[in-house]
């Protein structure tokens, strides 16, 4: 069994896959301050709650974004797993070409996002893809049709744009973002939902447009959306096509498995 680590700015993610099956995953509140053993501590927790054996992990792979928590997962996953994890690092392990200036800039989610959606949607036919995530920053990653990581673009999340009008204009609420019952908002809270959630829609469908114009062949790039809000703002966009839930762990999977078949 491998298990499957991405440490997020908000959250920290954890699957288990048995062979090429996620089994089990669960989702952490990203916390700085947690020490090795705080977070050993709970996994094993969570591992006895789903009656999973720790002893049966046979890797960890780690992908992380918050580089005081690397460290600190790396040693948690040896303390309490036995087992020397694989982090990932865009610039050497993930088997993509990064065409990136310089390619250990990019994130390790992006392209660990990026090895997913070419391997389950691009490979087969040769074509490029587009894979939005919409997490803490909302970011579009493009692989061309011969599976290289050609760059993106990075917009603040749908969640820091709520947060940001709550705390620079006096008189706005805090609201939930969702899909308000008309685009003309009749009372504040509607009228901000109505602004976030089409302006994100909006946002999406003309980036990823003018993503495709540029793009070698971009008519045929196929588009996945991951990340909280994608299952809700996906059925709005005109150009989304597929909303994969777990493509990080799948992408930490599938690199996991490549560099095992190269050590061999």
């Amino acid at each position: 069994m491998l298990l499957a680590i991405d440490v997020g700015n908000s959250n920290i993610v954890l699957g288990v896959f048995d062979g090429d099956r996620l089994t089990e995953s669960w989702r952490l509140q990203t916390l700085r301050e947690r020490t090795a053993d705080e977070h050993g501590i709970l996994v094993t927790l969570l591992f006895a709650e789903r009656h999973v054996d720790t002893s049966q992990v046979d890797g960890v792979i780690i992908s992380s974004v918050v580089p005081p928590l690397t460290g600190t997962m790396e040693e948690m996953a040896e303390r309490y797993f036995g087992r020397a994890p694989m982090t990932v690092d865009p610039s050497t392990n993930t088997g993509m070409a990064i065409l990136y200036t310089p390619p250990s800039d990019v994130g390790a989610d992006r392209v660990v996002n990026a090895v997913a959606a070419y391997e389950m949607f691009g490979r087969a036919e040769r074509r490029p893809v587009i894979a939005v995530d919409f997490g803490t920053a909302t970011t579009f990653d493009v692989i061309s049709a011969a599976g290289e990581y050609v760059g993106g673009v990075i917009c603040p999340g749908i969640g820091i744009s709520a947060d940001a009008l709550f705390q620079r204009a006096a008189r706005l609420p805090r609201v939930d973002v969702r899909k308000p019952p008309a685009i003309i908002g009749q009372t504040t809270v509607t009228s901000m939902q109505a602004g976030l959630f089409f302006g994100y829609v909006s946002m999406v469908d003309g980036i990823v447009q003018r993503i495709r114009a540029e793009l070698p062949s971009g008519e045929r790039a196929t588009c996945i959306a991951t990340g909280g809000m994608a299952s809700v703002l996906s059925n709005e966009t005109t150009v989304i096509q597929r909303v994969e839930p777990d493509l990080t762990l799948q992408g930490l999977r599938l690199i996991w498995s490549a560099a095992q078949r190269k050590a061999q």
